[in-house]
């Protein structure tokens, strides 16, 4: 991608220029940003995938006197409420992992990190469906696929929940901007942008959001795979030969303090450790992801990663659901054409060593990528 050439999809903007002015800074209203846009689903199969075990499924129901209900899925062929009825929405998770319609979509906005990138959610609604004025703690691009929504938006400070629904609604909403998107609109808001989408008649969103790890559980998530990692190596028990008789038992002895300080520095230092472990980290797949095995490709035969493949690369690792390789050389930079471009062709393969195509083989063979034709 040209991340200097201007982009209809930003309104004529670079990615470039976007991710400098807007990007966690102010919002953006794009009009026509992806025109004569299609809506991703219709009824039959907003019915299907709500039914199944393997889409996070939800739907919101605003009620008389500002009341509000929620109920998660899966649901059954009369979960869902007649799309006569005004005023709910359901909210499908995750659809990039099972549609390649919105995998194309959210491929779209790789000028962002890809270790951001999380998933598209479709909200389809009745008129006057909503989920209530709320905030997200990440970015978000609202993307309207089908009807209208009014959207109201601001940046405000008062954060306070109301207690009295199951959702997440704000108590005060104070909106600064409002506008009706039609198919093809799109609103980009920041983190922590207070935002209100409503129905006008039935209509379908795409929200395309983005990861942001919270720093107390990304620490947890690292230290559990260093120490996982620690594990493979040859262990050193505590040794305490000079250990003097204590008066007073319970007292935690300053060696063994020093003991464990020593070993969780010596596993922060290995050299790599922590990057190893991002890495794996980010490409983790979610809970719901299930690989179908598949066959090494033919001859004459690229590959191209399965859309529910997450592929990340450093300096020195090539990262891939949640596992991870040293990688170097000229089989490191075919590795990263792959994570980049979403596949390899024939001829790429071709130049690669025998172990990269023997490795590349077991993930296609796990699922992981699928032989495909020239590229």
């Amino acid at each position: 991608m040209d991340i200097d050439a201007p982009l209809p999809l930003l309104g004529g903007l670079s990615p470039a220029r976007f991710m400098q002015r807007h990007w966690q800074r102010k919002p953006l209203l794009v009009r026509g940003a992806i025109p004569g846009i299609a809506p991703l689903l219709d009824r039959d199969a907003i019915r299907a995938l709500a039914a199944r075990d393997d889409v996070e499924s939800r739907i919101v129901e605003h009620g008389e006197a500002d009341a509000w209900k929620l109920r998660r899925g899966p649901f059954g062929p009369r979960g869902l409420p007649a799309f006569s009825r005004p005023r709910w929405t359901v909210l499908l998770q995750g659809l990039d992992l099972h549609l390649d319609t919105a995998h194309a979509l959210l491929r779209q906005f790789r000028f962002i990190p890809d270790a951001r990138l999380d998933d598209v959610m479709v909200s389809h609604a009745t008129d006057g469906g909503g989920v209530g004025p709320h905030f997200d703690s990440y970015d978000v691009f609202l993307l309207q696929v089908q009807g209208q929504r009014r959207w109201r938006w601001g940046r405000q400070r008062d954060l306070q929940l109301r207690e009295d629904v199951p959702l997440k609604i704000l108590e005060r909403f104070e909106p600064e901007h409002e506008a009706v998107l039609e198919p093809g609109d799109m609103l980009y808001l920041p983190p922590r942008y207070a935002h209100d989408g409503v129905a006008e008649g039935e209509c379908q969103t795409c929200s395309i959001g983005f990861r942001a790890p919270a720093r107390a559980e990304l620490a947890r998530e690292l230290l559990q795979r260093i120490a996982d990692h620690a594990e493979d190596d040859e262990p050193r028990l505590y040794a305490d030969a000079g250990q003097p008789a204590l008066a007073r038992s319970a007292q935690v002895p300053a060696a063994l303090q020093a003991f464990a300080v020593d070993a969780v520095r010596r596993a922060l230092d290995e050299p790599g450790a922590l990057e190893q472990s991002l890495g794996e980290t980010l490409t983790e797949p979610k809970a719901n992801v299930v690989f179908t095995g598949g066959r090494a490709p033919r001859r004459g035969q690229g590959i191209v990663l399965d859309r529910r493949t997450r592929m990340l690369y450093d300096d020195r690792h090539v990262f891939v659901n949640g596992e991870s390789w040293r990688a170097g050389g000229a089989d490191a930079r075919l590795m990263r054409k792959l994570a980049d471009d979403r596949g390899l062709s024939a001829a790429d393969l071709a130049r690669a060593s025998d172990d990269a195509r023997e490795l590349l083989a077991s993930w296609c063979e796990a699922g992981w990528a699928h032989g495909g034709g020239e590229r």
